[in-house]
């Protein structure tokens, strides 16, 4: 017998053992991190990281979040105590099965980069461009209302009607555009102000105009932010005569759309920036897991209380009262109510604090119904008319 066969399949066997061990090694050291992420992430680290969802209810968010880490964790056990030794036996006798796979992997990840660079992939807030209300680009802003038109959509078993002056402001019919000329009450903010699924005399504004017996300028936009928001009334103010009051909403559930930087936007100071373009996976990675970091809520702290404070000074510039609306659609949690007051009152500025029913909100999503608007009205009318 050939004395170098055995050397050589002893060679080949104690490197496959050692391969083996190193994997399996290599395998419980996954799963250990995967079980210490899932404890460590507990409901404290997720609120910092996660913010309040508009679209989903909180206890739906932490029921999530709970089964998220309760798998990761099942996935980190199953890991580290059953699949090693199989994993390593596997990868032993098999090496070059598993790194095919893992380049395969890797190159399957360039090209869906690739392949997704030639779609036209949207802002987060302006995903489908054919939604009514119409939206067009805008340099400034990232979009604005398609002017002078009306749009239609059946929502709720109801055919809603979306008429949209040349001013670009939401209106009872076109031929009632918004006259800047007449004492006037400013609106702005997103899709809850706007009225999204709610007829003209349902809206918020209109509500708060038939109240006070004065004109309203619906300036609300969907899917803005608060920076958004502010930089279209700077825009705007200037063409009314008589601003009365300017209303502007804030929401801790929509809070996490002011840290969105995939549109035009406003840092530290009030700086104007542009849009930034991230690896299409990793914007997409964001939409499905909307982790933020603590500088990045930081800042988008800081960065809304300026917003806010920037346009009470532009109301009470033009002789207008100021007031922010922080609608809460049912009861305020701990984390939401933390957020409130390190944004709006920490800025001082003038708010009032709306709690809905968590039953007034239109059939289909968490947008407040024709009752849920009536009570934001009304507050918002009762403490204008207390100045």
């Amino acid at each position: 017998m050939n004395p170098f066969v055995f050397r050589n399949d002893g060679i080949a066997s104690s490197r496959s053992s050692l391969g083996r061990f190193t994997v399996e090694i290599a395998t419980t050291i996954v799963g250990a991190a995967l079980v210490l992420c899932a404890v460590a992430a507990n409901q404290s680290w997720l609120d910092r990281h996660f913010l309040p969802s508009f679209f989903m209810p909180r206890d739906w968010y932490v029921r999530l979040e709970t089964f998220v880490r309760l798998a990761v964790g099942a996935t980190g056990v199953s890991l580290a105590l059953l699949a090693r030794r199989p994993i390593g036996r596997v990868v032993g006798t098999k090496p070059g099965l598993f790194a095919g796979i893992g380049i395969a992997a890797v190159l399957a990840l360039g090209a869906s980069e690739l392949v997704i660079r030639g779609v036209d992939l949207r802002p987060t807030e302006w995903l489908l461009p054919e939604e009514e209300p119409r939206r067009r680009p805008d340099p400034r802003l990232g979009w604005v209302l398609d002017p002078a038109r009306t749009g239609y959509s059946v929502i709720g078993g109801r055919t809603i009607e979306y008429a949209i002056d040349p001013a670009g402001y939401r209106v009872r019919r076109l031929d009632e555009p918004v006259d800047p000329a007449r004492p006037t009450l400013l609106f702005t903010g997103e899709s809850v102000m706007f009225g999204e699924g709610l007829a003209w005399d349902e809206t918020v504004p209109a509500q708060v105009g038939a109240m006070l017996g004065i004109q309203t300028a619906n300036l609300a936009v969907h899917g803005y932010s608060t920076d958004q928001a502010y930089l279209r009334l700077e825009t705007e103010l200037p063409r009314f005569r008589q601003p009365v009051a300017i209303v502007t909403l804030f929401m801790t559930a929509l809070f996490g759309r002011n840290l969105d930087d995939d549109r035009p936007h406003l840092g530290p100071g009030l700086v104007w920036l542009p849009a930034e373009h991230a690896s299409r996976l990793a914007a997409l990675a964001g939409l499905l897991v909307p982790y933020r970091t603590d500088a990045t809520v930081r800042q988008g702290i800081q960065v809304t209380r300026e917003v806010l404070r920037a346009t009470v000074e532009l109301a009470r510039a033009r002789g207008a009262q100021p007031l922010v609306v922080i609608p809460q659609l049912g009861p305020e949690a701990p984390s939401e109510r933390v957020l409130r007051h390190r944004i709006v009152d920490e800025a001082g500025v003038p708010s009032v604090l709306v709690e809905i029913d968590p039953e007034w909100h239109l059939r289909w999503d968490r947008h407040p119904n024709a009752r849920g608007a009536h009570a934001i009205a009304g507050a918002i009318a009762a403490r204008l008319e207390k100045k």
